[in-house]
């Protein structure tokens, strides 16, 4: 079948991927919540089985977290093309009652909807493409959707990499920008700095005092003197809270620290002189925590030879394909580490992700499915 015989599939599936999405994207499931991340799952499990293929089918729970699922279909001896995605989500439950499930003026709104539920529909409508068509893709294939990817990938970051270890290639799920898919992501790191001072009666003896908030003002400075925006590195601090109350000189403060690079050795120059940070008052303590998370995801040859496959089969079909690389980080990253090439932003076209505009563009699904199948042909 050509990529014009594939489009045509789609969008006779057109209604039942809208629904399909509506089912996932109608049951929320933020990071960190176990139960709705067993819910969510028992649906998208059911998804998959209603697909006339043998599939394998494995649920690893996380503590606290929920439950990681690992599908594979068309096995054998070779190595696979690897399909990543996520089933967290940022938002609160009861977000849904302000941006639910709906379509308007062509948009597809819903909490999650780009980042990136709708996507899991596509990876599930292109093994039933093989199925309804009786052919098979080019390797096998394995699914991978983590539970806590929005949070660090703190416990599927190991799946992740034992997964990509038997991977040919891997195409990543996350949001598309502006329909473009990514081939370059930065490295990530998370770190909260933590200041203990000494508290003392803010009229009668603040002399008394050390202030923990007025130390992490002066780290603030240090820390925003990191930046190489050249180089493409970024540390931001993202949030800072401290104080006791309106007259206590404030004995505790802590502040967020967001570190983006584009090589190991900006992580390692970023990290080295964050753990060296010293106090400024010699009264105040400061305690460190956290670590670069993702190493960053570059445009090797590979990923241009796999990026320029997927153009070029776009253009088979008329579907213009851009590329773009990022600031933010995905499971891609640890995938990309092994050396084994990513095509990452593969999602539905839309905007908004992690805010109550979040949506995807009626218009792109039976598209960005037929390119997705015809990348797994």
């Amino acid at each position: 079948m050509n990529t014009l015989e594939i489009l045509d599939h789609f969008e006779r599936r057109h209604d039942a991927m809208l629904a399909a999405i509506a089912d996932i994207v109608d049951i929320e499931s933020p990071s960190h919540n176990v139960h709705q991340s067993k819910t969510v799952v028992d649906r998208i499990v059911e998804i998959f089985r209603e697909i006339p293929l043998e599939l394998s089918i494995a649920r690893e729970h996380a503590k606290g977290v929920g439950d990681h699922l690992v599908i594979r279909a068309f096995p054998s001896a070779e190595k696979n093309i690897l399909l990543l995605g996520h089933t967290d989500t940022v938002h609160p439950i009861g977000t849904n009652k302000k941006n639910p499930a709906r379509i308007e003026d062509g948009k597809f709104y819903g909490c999650g909807i780009f980042d990136m539920k709708a996507n899991i529909v596509l990876m599930a409508e292109a093994l039933r493409f093989f199925a309804d068509t009786g052919t098979k893709p080019a390797k096998p294939i394995t699914i991978l959707l983590s539970c806590d990817e929005e949070v660090g990938s703190k416990t599927g970051k190991d799946l992740v990499i034992r997964e990509a270890a038997a991977a040919e290639s891997c195409f990543v799920f996350e949001p598309s920008l502006d329909g473009r898919v990514k081939t370059g992501r930065k490295g990530t790191g998370m770190f909260t700095l933590h200041a203990h001072g000494i508290p003392a009666h803010a009229g009668l003896e603040p002399e008394k005092g050390a202030s923990a908030i007025l130390e992490l003002t002066h780290q603030i400075q240090t820390l925003h003197n990191l930046n190489n925006p050249d180089v493409g590195t970024t540390v931001n601090v993202c949030t800072i809270k401290g104080g006791t109350t309106t007259n206590v000189i404030p004995e505790h403060a802590e502040c967020e620290i967001d570190v983006r690079f584009a090589s190991m050795t900006e992580a390692s120059r970023i990290e080295d002189a964050i753990r060296s940070l010293k106090p400024v008052d010699h009264r105040v303590k400061l305690d460190l925590c956290g670590e670069i998370n993702r190493p960053p995801m570059e445009r090797t040859p590979e990923v241009a030879k796999l990026f320029e496959r997927a153009r070029t089969l776009a253009d088979s079909f008329g579907y213009e394909l851009g590329e773009a690389q990022v600031g933010g980080g995905s499971d891609g990253n640890f995938v990309g580490m092994l050396g084994v090439p990513v095509l990452d932003g593969l999602g539905i076209a839309g905007a908004g992700a992690h805010t109550l505009d979040e949506h995807i563009l009626v218009s792109d699904i039976a598209k960005r499915a037929t390119l997705v199948t015809a990348l797994l042909k």
